[in-house]
Parts: C-alpha cells; sequence; structure tokens
C-alpha cells in the first residue's frame, strides 16, 4: 500500500520534472555566409504581416483589366507566385512544384482557395498567360471556377510595387537577357494580408495544406486541422512545416499533469472508502 505522504512527494517530483522540461531552451544564431555577386539583390525578404497592395492595376489572360484587390473577396485565401512565362527553367519549376502540391490537396483551388500567377516581365502579353493557364489547369485535371487559378501580366511599375510589396527581389541580366530572380510562393489571407511565405521549387501539400489553414484563420479548418496547426509551424531554414516540439512539450506536460492527478484524485477516493468500511468495521 501507498502511503499518501509518499505519494504526494512522487507527485511533486513528477510536476517539478514537467516544469523542468518545459523551460526555454536558448539557441545559438550562426551568421550567413557572404552572397556571390550573381546573387546580390536577388532574394525573398520575409515581410509577415504586409498588405497586398490590392490597387495595383493588372490584365488578366482574357485582357482584362484586373486589380489584386479584385481576387480578395474575406472569404478565400489567395497563394501568389510571381513568375515569367518565357523564364527558361526557373519559374516552370516553382509553378510546376505548386501544380504538385496542389494535386495532393482535398481542396480545389476556386473552390476552397484561389490562386494568383503574375509575371514580372512587362514582355508578356495576355495571350502567353491564357496560354500557360490552358496547360496548368489542364495538367491540374479539376475543374476550375472563375478566379480559382488566374495568370496575370502587367506593366513594369505595377509589378514592381507588388513585387516590392511581398519582399520578391529580381533584376534583369542584360548578358543572359534573362532574370535573375529567387523562388518562392505567397500565402494571402482572404483579406489581403501575407501569412506565410514559402521558398524554394517543392511545395509539399502538407505544407500547402496548412499555410492555408493558417492563413484561412479557421475557416478551413476541421477538428483535425486546428491539432494540425498546434502540431506543426513553418521553419523557413528547413523550407517546410516541422513539428513544433515545444508544443507538443507542453501538451505532454499538461497531459502527465492531468493524468498524475487523476491518479492522486483516485488514489485519494479509494483511501476514503477504506478508512469509511474500516471506520463502519469499528462500530459493528
Amino acid at each position: 500500500m501507498v502511503r499518501p505522504g509518499r505519494f504526494l512527494m512522487f507527485f511533486a517530483a513528477a510536476l517539478t520534472a514537467a516544469v523542468v522540461t518545459l523551460a526555454p531552451a536558448s539557441r545559438a544564431l550562426a551568421g550567413d555566409p557572404a552572397l556571390p555577386k550573381e546573387l546580390v539583390g536577388v532574394d525573398i525578404e520575409e515581410r509577415p504581416g504586409a498588405d497586398l497592395p490590392a490597387d495595383v492595376k493588372l490584365r488578366d489572360q482574357e485582357g482584362r483589366d484586373v486589380t489584386l484587390g479584385s481576387y480578395l473577396d474575406g472569404e478565400h485565401p489567395v497563394i501568389l507566385v510571381l513568375a515569367y512565362y518565357e523564364c527558361p527553367m526557373l519559374c516552370t519549376l516553382v509553378v510546376n512544384g505548386l501544380m504538385q502540391g496542389m494535386k495532393g490537396l482535398d481542396w480545389t483551388a476556386g473552390k476552397e482557395y484561389r490562386v494568383v500567377v503574375v509575371s514580372f516581365d512587362p514582355r508578356d502579353t495576355p495571350e502567353m498567360a491564357r496560354k500557360k493557364r490552358d496547360v496548368y489547369v489542364g495538367a491540374y485535371g479539376r475543374p476550375v471556377g472563375e478566379r480559382g487559378w488566374e495568370f496575370l501580366v502587367g506593366e513594369e511599375a505595377q509589378v514592381r510595387r507588388l513585387a516590392d510589396a511581398v519582399g520578391f527581389r529580381y533584376r534583369w541580366e542584360e548578358a543572359t537577357q534573362q532574370y535573375a530572380h529567387a523562388a518562392g510562393a505567397f500565402v494571402f489571407t482572404p483579406e489581403g494580408k501575407l501569412s506565410r511565405t514559402l521558398y524554394g521549387l517543392n511545395f509539399a501539400s502538407n505544407d500547402l495544406k496548412l499555410s492555408l489553414l493558417e492563413a484561412s484563420q479557421g475557416k478551413l479548418a476541421t477538428a483535425w486541422g486546428r491539432v494540425l496547426l498546434f502540431c506543426f509551424h513553418y521553419d523557413s531554414g528547413e523550407n517546410k512545416y516541422v513539428l513544433a516540439t515545444r508544443r507538443l512539450m507542453k501538451a505532454g506536460g499538461a497531459f502527465t499533469v492531468l493524468g498524475l492527478g487523476g491518479m492522486l484524485l483516485g488514489f485519494w477516493r479509494r483511501e476514503r472508502r477504506r478508512a469509511s468500511k474500516s471506520a463502519d468495521g469499528a462500530l459493528a
């Protein structure tokens, strides 16, 4: 039989261990190495919470005048990609990677979220945008509603405003007659706030799902979706969502405390019943 005093000592020791385990840990930050001169000024600067410039004027794949604000309806999160349509490699890889990630989602572009691809080459035309859209929507293999997945073009000054707003830096290389630019995608809330910047060429379906859950501010989140958001966070160093170990440790610590509390309550009730039986026996 475990004595109440010993049990309380065990409970206190376990609780202390949980608190120590959950204490914040410090980590060293390593400096980034110097960039080659070819990459200076070509990157993506993290700008969480930046506003999508809604008044930027562009043209869609049908040649119609549109503004970025027309894609914000307060209901659908928006994935933005900056890519020019005659890029020999990188832009194609980015849009391909996005499409592959989209294919793995239960949600469909145009229904639960929107995708907007904007060319930063002022020479690109609505006809070129339409051809790109036809290729990608066809490969996507799902019906895309109006404004579900758009390919846009615009004047240099207008697109530059958009790029500056989201921290996308690029430049024209005269020697190669190509643009030097970074690779990534930007996920906006339905109201046009930059929620998450995703880096690289490949966008795993799980990363897209979690970023859209974040951006939707709970509108797309089921009960299981909320659990996923609790368990994962985006690591820009890894370019993906990773397990939020500190959150899980806190949750584990909380469950440990609750479990120990339940054990203590059960022990106390058993002791009460035994004491009551002993008292009844003594009276008899």
